[in-house]
Formats: structure tokens, C-alpha cells, sequence
């Protein structure tokens, strides 16, 4: 017998240093996405594939009288042209918000049901209303143009606040003044007692800009159909390929087996590839009618249109303090944009999560929320990097800013003055939550140390003398992560030599192939060459709730880990067979299953080799695979600091960011390269929101930012340097003491840059301008400081 030696043990351990747990270990995919070879849904083709293109309404809101395709139908190579009423044929169940709200008199959240195609009304500008198949995407574009939609148009309305009115035009009958929930939390008698008491309150209107998604990757969908089987395949990006299978399965109103979702490389997606679309469906209908495959593919134009868009808030934030500036209350109260239809999560960020996020980092007794989330004739709303974290650590931070000025007490000293401690962990939070560990002190102070926030009097100065304004601004949050659900972590010791690990999330962007290969490295001690990623197959991920809420490392993290000790439990009882030894005696450290007190061991590798090669005695286990479903993972709460630092040209308005630092608290970091990598593409989104993003409609309901040339991203010249730093407090909820970090870019970013600005513009007694702060509006504020100062 070939048994392990103490140099290949030594190997192991040294392996284990550089692919474990806390090293900067490059990509696994890198290679492969850099040099092109990435495999994104539209370079999947089946033969004798169709293309369908979608026809969409023109008008925000209207009746639709009807729809004359016979000319489209004669074109050539058009093989079907249907509307809303075949697929009400076909009786597909409607799109809806699983999410269990209720408004504030306990009523349930009121449901849109939205079909795959208008039937009787449209109701925003790129409402599909019928779609097109023809054999190649020329002729279904030709074709798609040629048919005639017949709508009487209706007034139209795009404000939230606007749409909650009486007398405003309604979409649908049974959801009266457009509100589909009145969301409450908190005992409002209570809160409003404690502003009664309160020394000072301090009160602000803010709108949350709504922004496009504008991810690398549109939308797209390849669907076939297996008449023997009735088995219906859809290959699309998404977040999660179980949950998205379910969500179909259910909206074609087949069981979970007759529906197989493939997912390969992703280009982005923020929330909004999470959820089904009308898009899926009709190929999918398609498919089965023509006994062919049929291909669709979004454009950046009709991108604007069709993906759900996130934020999109006006809120009144009121904070009450008491003389020494000790938070005693605060409240959030306004509007959320649903858009036209409620699916996926939609109703969730724009009031449950930023009322659970609100609180942050800071000691506030009570809180009150009371936002109502309307129905407008827009683009749909869905969840958008955050999800409602950073709009509520957005109200907070610019709450706090506002009460020192009006206080006359030092931004950071109010700030210090509120946070919690980490003697008080774990801390019962007004929102409802418990954080579990935290030390936001520490945090605080090592962002303004590495921010160089001390000499910033003398950058002002030097920035004075060149003729520009300079501002900074220190902001605080707090996060939290998804709620629980189970994950799975299933583990495969192939022929070959390889590891699958299979789990539900779904890497679109956040590099999971090489974090999950460290933690599987540190656990069993395989090589980390050897583990393949598998994540993109319904059939083979038959649980997981996909990636989004920052929730990835935490729960597949934790599902590896006791997926892990299954595997050596089951190794222990394979080992002490092939040593010849009892179980009892076999201990297993470093990738090596060893009689105690012996030189005597097997590498797991060779062990699960040896399993595959012979046969093993009853009540041995003939392999070390296990396919194991993790309890679910509680709530995490990452934190940080960040620190944004801004020049303004007064004659132009033009906002230059010219230092950034932040400091984050993620728990256990399993790959610090890969951390700062997401902490720099939050922060970019966030930098994009605060200073350019925005996405607007004209008064019937016309978006008239609907492409690049009219909606603005930030590029590399508009991102600085960034100086980041870490204080990491692990988590107490998981076993790896991970917090997550997905979105706490946007998190952090969102207040300081905006506060940054408005410190900088405290010069000219400038309080408060709504993101965008785009050149015209800084410019424009500071002409009517001037000529009020006259």
C-alpha cells in the first residue's frame, strides 16, 4: 500500500498557506475572461435556432384597441407573430412579489399579476405588447416593425408622490391612489414623544435618484423544448439558476423537473438579472410551438426599457437629538417608485430593507418608517447593488451632517458621540436586528488616519490658491446582508482527479470560483488547482437561493464548511479501512488521514482515488462525495468608514474627486485582492449615482434618458486612487466569521461623496442639492448663493 509521507504532508501544509484562507489569490477565471474565451449566453447557438424580437408600447399609458400583424406574418422568414391573448391561451401563471409585506391596517401587498404581454392596457413606455420569430434577427426586426399597434392613449403619471394623489391616474382598478403598500414599523407614539422632548430636530427632503442597471452583459435568452420529455431549457444569465428554475417553473405552471435553467459566464447583473422577465417566457412559448429553438438578445436601448431600474425614493428624514447631541429618535417617511409592475423584490428595498438599515452604526432608541411604495407608468423597479443599504445609510449620514452644522458641533464628534460600542455587542438595533459584533470607534478612527484627515485645513488652502472649493466628508455604515435561507454545498471527488463543489449561489462578476476553493483548500486540504466551480446547471444545483444581499461567502461559506466535515467523517471510516486501522485512531489535519501517534496516513486525494478504483467492504463508504443542504445563515452586518474628498471649480460646477479612503469591517477576509475589487466597483456605482446617473421621464411618461449618449457612467478619469484599509471583527453567526462585502462600496460611497460636495459648498451657505450633482446643478446653486448674498 502507497501510504502519505511526511514530506508530501509538508507539501500540503505549505499549499495551504498560499491558497488558505486570508491570501490575495488571483482569479481562477481571469485567464480565461481577460484573453476573450468567456462563454456568455449569446455565444450559445442551437441548430435551426429562430430569433424573436419583442414589439413594445410607444405610449406610457393607454388601452390597447389592437394589434394588426398580418402584414409582419407575410414576411419572409417569419414563423409566427403572437400577442398577450396566446399566451393567455397557453394559461402561464403571472409575474409577482414573493415578498410577505403587509401595509400598516395588515392588509397584504397589493399584487399587479403581470402578464408576459399586455392584454388590455400599457402601461409604460416599452410594455411588450407581441413578439416576432423569423428565421434570422434581420428579418424579425423588419417584420416586428411592421406590426401596427393600435393604443388610445391615457394620462400618464411618473412621480410617486404625484401618483398617490387623489384624482391621479390609476393603473389598475383595485389598487386605489396607486399604492400597493402602506409600509409602518415602529411605535410611532413612542418616536414621536421622544421628538417632542427633543432639544433639537433636524429635517430634510431627499430624493433618491432612480438609475439604470447598464450592465456589461444585456439581457438574453436561448429557449428550447423537448416535445418527447415536455421539458422546456432556458440558457440565461442570472443570479441563482434553482431559484430562477422554481420562479419559472411556477409561472409556466409545470412542475421544477420540466424546466432546466443553464447559466455560464455573466456580465454583470446588480440585482436586476435575478428576477424572470416577459422576454423568457415568450421564447420560451415559441420554442414549444415551433418545435425549434428560438434566440433573443436586448439592446442597450430597449435595455433602458425592459430591466428593472433601482433606488428611486423621495423621503422626509427627520433625526431628533437631545442638547449634547445623543440621538433619541428617528424617522424616514415618503415615497418608493414601483414603476408599472411589482415582481421579484421590488417593494423590499424601497421600504423593509431601508428601514432595517437605517440605524447604522449608531445608538437611536426608536425609529419610524412609513413609506408608501406607489405604481407609476415607468420601467418596473427591482433590486439595484444594495438594495436599500445605501439609500438608508444616505438618509442617516446626510441627517448627521445637517444636525452638526445646525448644532454648531463637530461632524465627527457627533458622529463618535452616537456610535455604538462594542461592549454593548450584541445589540438589539430599533430596526429590529441584532448586530453581533462591531467596533465602529476603531473603524472611524483608522479612516481618518489614513485619510490624512488631519492636514486636510492645509489641502483647503492649497486648493483655495488655484482658485477651486475643496470639501471632505467622513461617513459610517452598516449593512444588513440578506436574510437567512439555506445553501447548498454539495462536494464530488471526480476519476480524474478533480473536486466539483457545487453550491447555489452564482458568480456574475464577484469571482466565487477561487474564495470557495480557499475555504474548500483550508477544510479538506485538496489541491486548489483541483476544484472546479459548478454553479450554472439547475439540474445539477438543485437548491440555493443565488448570490445577491452580500449573502455569497456567508452561506455557501458555511455550506462547504459542513459539507467538509461530512466528507471527513466518511473518509475517516474509508481510511481506517485502507490502513487497516480503527476508526476511532484515524485523525485527519492538513489533507491527510493519519493513525494517531503513527507516521502512518493517506492523502485525501489518493484516498478518494483508491474509492474509485475498487470495491470496499459493507458499511464502508465507496466514495467521499456529499451533497449536503446548509440551515440557513443568519444575517451579517458589515461596516466601514469612508472618507471622500472633492475639488470644485466655481465656474464651471465641474466636481472633481481627488481622494478616497475607506475602511471596512468584513469579518474574516477570505480573499483580500478580491475584496478591494468589489469595495472599488461599489464605490464607483456610487460615485456614478451621486454625481451623473439619473434616469428621467418627461410629463406622458417618455424616458428621455434612454441610451448612453444621454445617460452618463462614470469612467476612469471621473474614479481616483483609493486608499483601503480593513479592521476586520469576525461575525459570531457563521463559522467563518464572514460578513460579506458585495455592495458595501455603494453603502459608503453614496453620503460621503454628497456630503463631500456640499462641505465644499458650505462656503456659499449651501445646504443641500439632490443627486445628480452634475456641473449645471453645483454650477446653478452657486449663482443663487451669490445672488442672495447680493
Amino acid at each position: 500500500m502507497q501510504e502519505h509521507t511526511k514530506s508530501s504532508t509538508l507539501e500540503n501544509a505549505i499549499a495551504l498557506q498560499k491558497y488558505g484562507v486570508g491570501q490575495p489569490v488571483r482569479r481562477k477565471e481571469d485567464d480565461t475572461l481577460v484573453r476573450g474565451k468567456g462563454r456568455y449566453t449569446d455565444d450559445f447557438n442551437l441548430p435551426g435556432q429562430a430569433y424573436a424580437v419583442i414589439v413594445r408600447s410607444t405610449h406610457a399609458h393607454g388601452i390597447i384597441r389592437g394589434i394588426n400583424f398580418d402584414a409582419a406574418q407575410a414576411m419572409p422568414g417569419v414563423q409566427g407573430v403572437w400577442t398577450g391573448k396566446d399566451l393567455d391561451a397557453a394559461g402561464y401563471g403571472p409575474f409577482t412579489c414573493g415578498l410577505p409585506l403587509k401595509s400598516r391596517d395588515g392588509s397584504p401587498l397589493l399584487q399587479t399579476n403581470r402578464q408576459p404581454l399586455a392584454t388590455d392596457k400599457v402601461r409604460f413606455v416599452g410594455d411588450p405588447v407581441a413578439f416576432v420569430v423569423a428565421d434570422t434577427l434581420a428579418q424579425a426586426r423588419d417584420a416586428a416593425e411592421a406590426v401596427e399597434v393600435d393604443i388610445e392613449p391615457l394620462p400618464a403619471v411618473t412621480d410617486p408622490e404625484e401618483a398617490a394623489r387623489p384624482g391621479a391616474p390609476q393603473l389598475y382598478d383595485h389598487i386605489p391612489n396607486n399604492v400597493a403598500l402602506d409600509y409602518h414599523y415602529g411605535d410611532m407614539d413612542k418616536v414621536n414623544a421622544a421628538f417632542a422632548d427633543a432639544a433639537h430636530v433636524t429635517r430634510i427632503d431627499i430624493e433618491n435618484t432612480r438609475v439604470a442597471v447598464v450592465s456589461m452583459e444585456p439581457r438574453v435568452g436561448l429557449a428550447s423544448f423537448d416535445k418527447k420529455t415536455e421539458r422546456y431549457t432556458l440558457q440565461v444569465p442570472t443570479q441563482g439558476v434553482a431559484g430562477n428554475r422554481a420562479n419559472l417553473a411556477k409561472n409556466l405552471k409545470v412542475p421544477n423537473d420540466k424546466v432546466r435553467i443553464l447559466t455560464a459566464n455573466v456580465g454583470g447583473s446588480f440585482g436586476m438579472k435575478n428576477i424572470n422577465y416577459p422576454e423568457y417566457m415568450c421564447i420560451l412559448y415559441a420554442a414549444k410551438a415551433l418545435g425549434r429553438p428560438v434566440k433573443w438578445l436586448d439592446e442597450r436601448s430597449t435595455s433602458f426599457l425592459s430591466d428593472s431600474h433601482g433606488r428611486a425614493q423621495k423621503i422626509h428624514a427627520e433625526l431628533a437629538l437631545d442638547a449634547e447631541g445623543h440621538f433619541l429618535a428617528a424617522k424616514l417617511s415618503g415615497y418608493g417608485n414601483l414603476g408599472a409592475y411589482i415582481t421579484g423584490v421590488a417593494p423590499g428595498p424601497l421600504s423593509l430593507n431601508t428601514g432595517k438599515n437605517f440605524s447604522s452604526v449608531y445608538r437611536t432608541p426608536l425609529m419610524g418608517i412609513d413609506i408608501k411604495t406607489v405604481l407609476t407608468n415607468t420601467t418596473l423597479m427591482g433590486a439595484y447593488r444594495g438594495a436599500g443599504r445605501p439609500e438608508a445609510n444616505y438618509y442617516m449620514e446626510r441627517l448627521i451632517d445637517r444636525a452638526a452644522d445646525e448644532m454648531g458641533i463637530n461632524r465627527l464628534t457627533l458622529r463618535k458621540r452616537n456610535f455604538i460600542k462594542p461592549n454593548q455587542m450584541p445589540f438589539p438595533a430599533s430596526s429590529g436586528v441584532t448586530y453581533d459584533s462591531g467596533d465602529f470607534q476603531a473603524v472611524f478612527n483608522k479612516a481618518l488616519e489614513i485619510s490624512d484627515h488631519e492636514n486636510f485645513a492645509r489641502r483647503k488652502k492649497e486648493s483655495r490658491k488655484a482658485g477651486k472649493l475643496r470639501g471632505i466628508a467622513v461617513g459610517s455604515y452598516l449593512e444588513v446582508t440578506a436574510p437567512p435561507s439555506p445553501e447548498l454545498g454539495k462536494i464530488v471527488f471526480d476519476a480524474d482527479g478533480s473536486v466539483q463543489l457545487i453550491t447555489g449561489t452564482l458568480d456574475y462578476g464577484q469571482g466565487h470560483a477561487t474564495p470557495f476553493a480557499q475555504v474548500l483548500c483550508a477544510q479538506l486540504g485538496v489541491p486548489f488547482e483541483s476544484v472546479k466551480l459548478v454553479q450554472g446547471d439547475s439540474d445539477i444545483v438543485h437548491t440555493g437561493n443565488g448570490t445577491g444581499g452580500s449573502r455569497s461567502i456567508t452561506a455557501s461559506g458555511m455550506a462547504i464548511v459542513e459539507a467538509s466535515k461530512l466528507v471527513i467523517e466518511k473518509g475517516k471510516r474509508a481510511a481506517a479501512h485502507m490502513l487497516e486501522a480503527s476508526e476511532a485512531d484515524i485523525e485527519f489535519a492538513d489533507g491527510s488521514f493519519t493513525i494517531a501517534g503513527t507516521d502512518r496516513s493517506i492523502d485525501i486525494m489518493e484516498l478518494a482515488k483508491r474509492l474509485h478504483d475498487g470495491k470496499v467492504p459493507e458499511g464502508v463508504p465507496d466514495s467521499l462525495d456529499v451533497d449536503h443542504t446548509s440551515e440557513p445563515v443568519p444575517s451579517a452586518f458589515p461596516n466601514g468608514c469612508h472618507v471622500a474628498e472633492v475639488e470644485i471649480d466655481p465656474d464651471t460646477g465641474v466636481v472633481q474627486i481627488v481622494r478616497y479612503s475607506a475602511v471596512n469591517d468584513f469579518g474574516t477576509v477570505i480573499n483580500p485582492m478580491l475584496v478591494a475589487g468589489q469595495l472599488h466597483g461599489g464605490v464607483v456605482q456610487g460615485i456614478g449615482q451621486a454625481l451623473m446617473e439619473h434616469i428621467r421621464y418627461d410629463e406622458s411618461g417618455q424616458p428621455i434618458t434612454g441610451s448612453l449618449m444621454d445617460y452618463a457612467l462614470p469612467r476612469a478619469e471621473d474614479v481616483p486612487n483609493m486608499t483601503v484599509g480593513d479592521h476586520p471583527v469576525p461575525a459570531t453567526t457563521n463559522p467563518l466569521g464572514s460578513k460579506g462585502c458585495g455592495e458595501a462600496g455603494c453603502a459608503g460611497s453614496l453620503s460621503t461623496v454628497v456630503n463631500a460636495v456640499l462641505d465644499a459648498l458650505s462656503d456659499y451657505g449651501i445646504k443641500h442639492i439632490d443627486m445628480p450633482l452634475t456641473p449645471e446643478r453645483v454650477w446653478r446653486a452657486i449663482q443663487e448663493a451669490k445672488a442672495k448674498a447680493a
